[in-house]
């Protein structure tokens, strides 16, 4: 009997390759709305800088703080978390209002937080700002 060891190993084996696909399936669900990030919002407010640093019409990436500041009209603004909805990944770079994710090529539109292309199919989650003395300040007020 010696085919019967080989043939429970090649079970085996296949059984846990069956598992370890699944798991790696699960950590890339497209599913997730926050992907891996357990706080994707300030929980505090957070200082950004000069207003003029976001131009009209266009949108800035704030990595440090995990941002991106929008402003669709001089003296308006909207905020979003620069976290994946995907896999909760940092955006890298912002151009033309899309926000791309490196670890999977989701976009996202900044203007919005829609994603627009895949496999992220979440909106980035938006974030209150406002300025105080004449700064942009992001997250909730205290």
């Amino acid at each position: 009997m010696p085919g019967q060891p080989a043939a429970r190993r090649t079970v085996l084996k296949g059984a846990a390759l069956a598992g370890a696909a699944g798991l790696g399936v699960a950590a890339c669900s497209t599913e997730s709305k926050l992907g891996h990030a357990e706080t994707p919002t300030p929980t505090a407010p957070v200082t950004l800088g000069a207003p003029e640093e976001v131009p009209v019409g266009g949108s800035k990436l704030y990595r440090e703080q995990r941002l991106v500041v929008t402003c669709p009209a001089k003296g308006q603004y909207k905020a979003f978390s620069a976290q994946c909805t995907h896999g909760g990944c940092l955006l890298d770079k912002v151009e033309d209002n899309v926000g791309n994710c490196p670890c999977h090529g989701s976009h996202f539109d900044t203007t919005t937080g829609k994603a627009t292309r895949g496999p992220a199919t979440a909106p980035l989650p938006a974030v209150p700002v406002r300025i105080e003395g004449g700064k942009l300040i992001a997250g909730p007020e205290v």
